[in-house]
């Protein structure tokens, strides 16, 4: 049996680094993916402009160490990627004693599939980087 997630989707925001008491990175970001919306009879629905009407769902994606660093570094807001990883449910307690729940996809590969932003300090012209990757 294997815990296997595979995500293709849109940045949602920038992604946002901290790092755990014991040192350990950890680099979040939220990512949009979506499907057609059908009706009862299972038909593609389209709005008044005959475009497709989208189900949008949002996925917390966690990422550690390496992969966390990369994708701080050249993760923005509307990249397209694509996430590998393992579905992850967490339970805790809050202030008020009431159980919750929550989900986030732990990544071990981000794949670019679209230019995000390039490193901090890089002064290369654009044309000179289409054929280099990052990492």
């Amino acid at each position: 049996m294997q815990n296997l997630v595979i995500l293709a989707g849109n940045v949602g925001a920038t992604p946002e680094t901290r790092s755990t008491q014991g040192g350990t990175k950890i680099t979040q970001f939220s990512l949009a993916t979506s499907r057609p919306k059908r009706d009862s009879e299972g038909k593609i629905m389209k709005d008044s402009d005959n475009r497709r009407i989208e189900d949008t769902e949002w996925h917390r994606i966690t990422c550690f160490n390496g992969v966390g660093k990369t994708v701080a570094q050249y993760v923005d807001k509307g990249q397209k990627v694509m996430v590998r990883g393992r579905i992850h449910y967490t339970r805790w307690t809050d202030n008020e004693n009431i159980e919750r729940y929550g989900v986030e996809i732990i990544a071990d590969e981000v794949t670019f599939l679209s230019r995000g932003r390039q490193q901090q300090g890089n002064t290369q012209d654009q044309n000179d980087l289409d054929d280099d990757v990052p990492f």
